[in-house]
């Protein structure tokens, strides 16, 4: 595919446990991370190969999810979760430092492109906000100053 990806799911139009499932030869996928946790959870659990990792990461749908404790103790799976938010200053200058020198290089030199949906003039900054909420867009909403 353009973007990289060998296999890509719309979950808006197809259900990502029965494509996951296509896509792996009915194996399931080694890592899933979860931006969305709540209802999502007990479906991407579905989706896991044995001795598979859920790493949330962000709880969109919730913080709350009901899970199958059985299905993880017979496949052996792994979920754990993280976030930035509360580490040290120093812990995310660190993140920001190893960014710099092994993701930027990949950017500037085209490597790696990222999908910019809209571009707004920080005066339409509203507009961008709405159009964020309106989750209709695939990419990056940029703002800019000139």
């Amino acid at each position: 595919m353009k973007l990289g990806a060998d296999h890509a799911i719309d979950y808006k139009a197809q259900d990502f446990v029965v494509e996951t499932k296509s896509a792996t030869g009915e194996r399931g996928a080694d890592v899933i991370l979860d931006m969305v946790a709540g209802d999502y959870v007990a479906r991407e659990l579905q989706c896991l190969a044995e001795d598979g990792r859920l790493v949330i990461i962000a709880v969109q749908g919730g913080t709350r999810s009901a899970i199958d404790a059985g299905l993880v103790l017979r496949k052996r799976f792994v979920i754990t979760g993280s976030t930035l938010r509360p580490r040290p200053v120093a812990f995310k200058t660190a993140i920001a430092a190893n960014l710099r020198k092994h993701v930027w290089p990949w950017l500037e030199s085209g490597v790696v492109k990222p999908v910019i949906h809209e571009v707004f003039p920080a005066a339409q900054a509203a507009a961008a906000h709405a159009l964020m909420e309106s989750n209709r867009h695939v990419g990056k909403i940029v703002l800019t100053w000139s």
